[in-house]
């Protein structure tokens, strides 16, 4: 793999080109040892059916210096235990809420902003159609749940999806709530 990009490289993130898949693949697999993101490596089936899914709904890729450096999507959210988790904790029927899903960034450009705009941009798509941005996070993976909650994320319940080990704990099922409707609490004059 090429050298990691300097500091001052500009993040740009647009729409994932199939062409972009095979780099994907690179950056998911060099990443995974650092972020143990998926949390079963190698995986039981193709890399490419990781990345591209058929839930999906929106995909992008970000570049950094013109190369391809990480990935996010949107994914229906499912009428299942999971997804009825969601709606209850969020309070809107599974039908308004996206699924924020396979983010990863190239682990060498950590806590340089790239996640952060992956995630800006798809959080704005869900938004921009009305629905409630959500997703899971493997307990392990603490440091994803820390900045998702940095970032304003809640967690609203835990859930066991099929694909997580018996040896783990629960996913944590955390939603980017938007609080604007609530009323503003008055102080005390």
């Amino acid at each position: 793999m090429p050298a990691p990009p300097s500091d001052a490289a500009l993040v740009s993130i647009r729409p994932r080109r199939p062409e972009d898949v095979p780099v994907l693949v690179e950056v998911l697999g060099a990443q995974q040892p650092v972020s143990l993101y998926p949390l079963v490596w190698p995986l039981p089936y193709p890399p490419e059916q990781f990345i591209v899914r058929p839930t999906e709904e929106r995909a992008w890729a970000a570049e950094v210096d013109g190369r391809v450096v990480g990935h996010a999507s949107i994914a229906t959210v499912g009428d299942d235990e999971t997804g009825r988790l969601w709606s209850v904790g969020v309070g809107r029927p599974v039908a308004e809420l996206a699924c924020l899903s396979v983010l990863f960034v190239d682990h060498r450009l950590t806590g340089k902003g790239v996640g952060g705009a992956l995630m800006d941009v798809a959080v704005a798509w869900a938004r921009s159609r009305r629905r409630t941005p959500v997703l899971d996070v493997v307990v392990r993976h603490g440091r994803a749940a820390q900045v998702y909650r940095h970032r304003g994320w809640e967690v609203i319940g835990e859930a066991r999806p099929e694909w997580l080990p018996d040896s783990e704990p629960p996913v944590l099922l955390m939603a980017l709530l938007d609080h604007s409707d609530q009323p503003v609490p008055q102080r005390a004059l």
